[in-house]
């Protein structure tokens, strides 16, 4: 699953070429129209009942997220807000693309700059959307995408299921919600502990928790299979507990102290053993945005990728998870997220303009960050 938070706003102006210009002077003023500026289409799209998708995406220019289904096949999710306030008429749309590159499928809708934009995870037949975290979507009801962008409706159920292989985290830390692609059924996991604030669940079903007791004792890591709690870890003093990535018998959890992030406590054998990473080549002390900006996100092999949205990013070197390189990225992502073993950044603004960025838009690295393309150029589709 890839997806983003970023909330930036684009589109940048551009004005009627000289030519154009000295042709309708030439005639009178009875020539052609003067083109359409770009903020002027902007205006007029957002406005728009019935957008089109393809206008949407224009308007856009970087995509708010993308997520990958198994096959290869990548939803991308635009939205285009009010500019000018944080209130009135918004625009959103999703474009599904499929492994060749080619576009299978894609909708806008006409919104309100005050509503959460829809957000999807990839699960192995499609996406599924994900709830919003007030729960003002739950009249109607949970859905999904296949790859084709067939919609269907999904369970919602309010029995907690007993968290199995291939079963994806849909919603946390407002709402702890598990996804099962065999039976579309959306519902909380079973047995995760009192005080639990946040969740991972990896590829084999095991559920990790990150526990706060309303006592003083300290934060624990709480693992559990089939909602049976096997294992748990305190959190070393004189930390806090954050950020949760599991994968493959692999878990890292951000340690807090202050108001920043400055290490990881990280298992590589499923909770035998823990130790903690208080340097390994990643400047802690650079990450300055707060714990909420915090990327931790592990690749296919078991290695972590650790950063800060719109900041520095770093991979580590192997599974061991002991030594850290840093990315050299083609522009400043304000966010940067895996699937599988692709790296997926995305440079857009982070607050709302009518101006690109420099780099605006998706780029993709299949190679650990040593190579980046912008998403549509030529050999760069999936």
């Amino acid at each position: 699953m890839v997806w983003s938070r970023k909330r930036g706003r684009r589109t940048v102006g551009l004005v009627a070429s000289a030519a154009l210009a000295l042709t309708a002077c030439g005639q009178g003023g009875s020539g052609a129209e003067k083109p359409e500026g770009r903020e002027a289409k902007y205006k007029r799209v957002i406005a728009d009942p019935h957008p089109r998708p393809a206008d949407v995406i224009e308007m856009a220019g970087a995509p708010l997220g993308v997520s990958r289904a198994d096959d290869g096949s990548l939803l991308l999710m635009y939205e285009a807000g009010n500019v000018e306030d944080d209130e009135g008429p918004a625009a959103t749309a999703w474009r599904i693309v499929g492994p060749d590159g080619r576009t299978v499928a894609e909708h806008a809708e006409h919104g309100d700059a005050e509503a959460v934009p829809p957000a999807f995870k990839g699960t192995h037949a499609g996406f599924v959307r994900v709830p919003q975290p007030d729960g003002a979507d739950a009249a109607e009801g949970a859905w999904t995408l296949d790859v084709r962008g067939k919609r269907h409706k999904a369970v919602v159920s309010g029995t907690p299921l007993r968290a199995r292989p291939g079963d994806v985290l849909l919603a946390e830390p407002e709402r702890m919600l598990i996804y099962r692609p065999a039976t579309r059924t959306v519902a909380p996991p079973a047995g995760v502990p009192d005080g639990a604030v946040r969740l991972a669940v990896d590829e084999r079903g095991t559920v990790w928790s990150l526990v706060q007791p309303l006592t003083d004792a300290p934060n624990r890591v709480v693992w559990q299979r089939d909602g049976r709690t096997v294992g748990s870890t305190a959190v070393p003093e004189p930390y806090l507990g954050g950020a949760l990535a599991a994968r493959g018998g692999i878990a890292a959890l951000s340690l807090i102290q202050g108001e920043g992030v400055r290490g990881l406590l990280l298992t590589t054998d499923t909770g035998r053993h823990w130790r903690k990473i208080l340097a390994g080549g990643i400047a802690w002390r650079d990450l300055r945005r707060g714990p909420d900006a915090l990327v931790l996100e592990l690749l296919a092999d078991g290695r972590l990728l650790v950063g800060e949205e719109g900041g520095r990013y770093w991979l580590a070197a192997d599974r061991t998870n002991s030594a850290f390189r840093e990315l050299r990225t083609p522009a400043n992502f304000t966010s940067l997220t895996v699937d599988g073993s692709t790296l997926y950044g995305i440079a857009d603004a982070t607050t709302s303009t009518y101006d690109l960025v420099k780099g605006e838009g998706l780029w993709i690295s299949r190679d650990s960050g040593r190579e980046w393309r912008r998403y549509g150029q030529r050999g760069q589709q999936r």
